[in-house]
């Protein structure tokens, strides 16, 4: 019998966030553990005395901190989808290209997530100041610009944003939808530039309207703003990748050593 607690109405939090407190404590113990459902609105009405609204709101604000998924005529449930650990050191690893794994899919499976991605998109412009400015292009410069959505178990949890200078990937599968084994990587390997290091910028924030939409999540989850750029043996920049990640999804693990 889960411990719901009651409404103190000598609290200054109004009733909505106090039942809202009550099931998040449930679920940061593990009382109510990931996929299990909520009690129903008729349950929580029932029990803490308050208008449906008042439940509806409390469930609202579970629902924008990422931690409850509203099912159509199912119900209410924690979210079941556990962080994707991260591993900077090790992701981006040659061993991983050879088996056909792009990085993501790599991380992925080492999580226990069945990875994927949808929402492609494949276009040459001309480069954005910052992006050139990365890549060290001139101004006018164009480059192959890659979108894409990745998913965990079907759950979307990352948008990302590839940058890669025509002169390399033009006449290549990057200009495609479906890069291939290995990725994007694997195949600006092949024209030349073997990966000899990455720089990475990370940040948060608050997601946009159309970041929120891509990602299914509520206006209080934040988000991990992630801007990578690849280097060459030769130390020219062949890539610029800008992600944001839903915060919650994800552990941000590296790995280096003390000099």
């Amino acid at each position: 019998m889960l411990d719901l607690g009651s409404i103190d109405r000598a609290d200054d939090r109004p009733p909505y966030r106090q039942i809202a407190a009550s099931l998040r404590r449930l679920i940061s113990t593990g009382r109510l553990p990931p996929g299990e459902k909520l009690p129903s609105e008729a349950e929580l009405i029932a029990h803490y005395g308050v208008a449906r609204m008042t439940v509806r709101q409390a469930l609202q604000e579970l629902r924008g901190e990422g931690l409850v998924v509203a099912e159509h005529g199912k119900g209410v449930f924690v979210r079941s989808t556990p962080p994707v650990r991260r591993l900077a050191s090790d992701r981006f690893a040659r061993a991983h290209r050879k088996q056909g794994k792009a990085a993501f899919l790599a991380e992925a499976e080492v999580s226990g997530h069945k990875p994927g991605v949808d929402q492609i998109s494949v276009t040459t412009e001309q480069a954005p100041a910052e992006i050139a400015e990365r890549l060290r292009l001139p101004e006018g410069a164009r480059v192959v610009m890659r979108s894409r959505r990745y998913l965990a178990n079907g759950t979307p949890v990352e948008t990302a944003v590839s940058y890669i200078p025509e002169s390399i990937a033009a006449g290549t599968a990057i200009v495609s939808t479906d890069t291939g084994p290995g990725g994007i990587y694997a195949r600006i390997e092949e024209q030349g530039h073997q990966l000899g290091r990455f720089t990475e910028q990370v940040t948060a924030r608050m997601p946009t309207p159309e970041e929120r939409r891509a990602l299914q999540i509520g206006a209080g989850v934040p988000v991990i703003t992630l801007t990578r750029t690849a280097f060459d043996l030769d130390d020219l920049p062949v890539e610029v990748c800008e992600t944001v990640k839903v915060s919650h999804a994800f552990v941000l693990e590296y790995d280096f050593p003390a000099r």
